[in-house]
């Protein structure tokens, strides 16, 4: 058996397509299952994912508009795993971001949440 570049480079490809999608999901499936019999807790967990999908977003953006024309030159493979570690960092800054931060807006978004749930 044995591994090409590209192919390492596509099943990151893969890897990082079913990440994102897997984390929208997760933060869909997270938000659906709010209600009016959920706990302040899971609400406030709820909103802080939110938050920090949000501003993950925010950042991929940033970064997407940072990159010049030459740098997408580079080695194709190269490319797709530094982009791989690149999302997970642009995560974890995230989530460090709200959780600094973010306070102000996930207690509006909380407060706002538990008046429409009536959770008390």
């Amino acid at each position: 058996m044995s591994f090409s570049i590209d192919g390492i480079s596509s099943l990151v490809s893969n890897a990082q397509n079913s990440a994102a999608a897997g984390s929208a999901s997760a933060l869909k499936n997270s938000i659906s299952s709010v209600s009016s019999g959920s706990s302040e807790e899971e609400l406030l967990s709820v909103c802080k994912d939110f938050e920090s999908y949000f501003v993950e977003e925010i950042l991929k953006e940033v970064k997407e508009n940072l990159i010049s024309d030459d740098d997408e030159d580079k080695d194709s493979s190269l490319s797709t795993l530094t982009d791989f570690h690149m999302d997970s960092t642009i995560e974890l800054v995230a989530d460090e971001i709200v959780d600094q931060v973010g306070e102000n807006y996930t207690q509006q978004l909380y407060e706002q949440m538990k008046r429409n749930y009536g959770i008390e």
